[in-house]
């Protein structure tokens, strides 16, 4: 059975409190436990956070949950695309499945709204990659 942590961000709540739920219910329907679900305040602080729950030897993938809605700056480009860098470096650091199921950037928040499944689908990339990929006391 896999593990699995979620971080979810508070920032634009009425968006990110129904992918949690979905996320959730997506890992019941396969059979995952959530061992941990961590909020922060927005997307940008979820990298820490998904960090440190990588490095646990009880989380086999990390699910990270939000919403990055436009402004009228570029704020919501920079902050998507240093998030997503920064979960990537950290899947690949960890050698963990570190997952982005964050809506946007350059969506209003009514488009955010819509695609609440995004959540689930980072559950389910987790759970296809931990799947997927040989684990690595499977290769040693």
């Amino acid at each position: 059975m896999s593990r699995l942590a979620l971080v979810v961000a508070q920032f634009n709540r009425s968006v990110t409190e129904p992918m949690e739920e979905e996320a959730r219910e997506v890992a019941e329907e396969a059979g995952a436990t959530v061992v941990e679900s961590v909020a922060v305040p927005g997307v940008y602080d979820a990298p820490l956070a998904a960090d440190r729950l990588a490095r646990r030897d009880d989380v086999d993938g990390v699910a990270v949950i939000g919403a990055v809605v436009t402004g009228d700056t570029d704020h919501d480009q920079v902050i998507a695309q240093s998030t997503a860098d920064a979960l990537t470096e950290i899947s690949l650091d960890r050698d963990t499945p570190v997952t982005l199921g964050v809506t946007g950037p350059g969506m209003s928040g009514a488009e955010a709204r819509e695609r609440t499944d995004v959540g689930a689908r980072a559950v389910e990339s987790a759970l296809t990659l931990l799947e997927e990929l040989p684990q690595p006391s499977d290769t040693e």
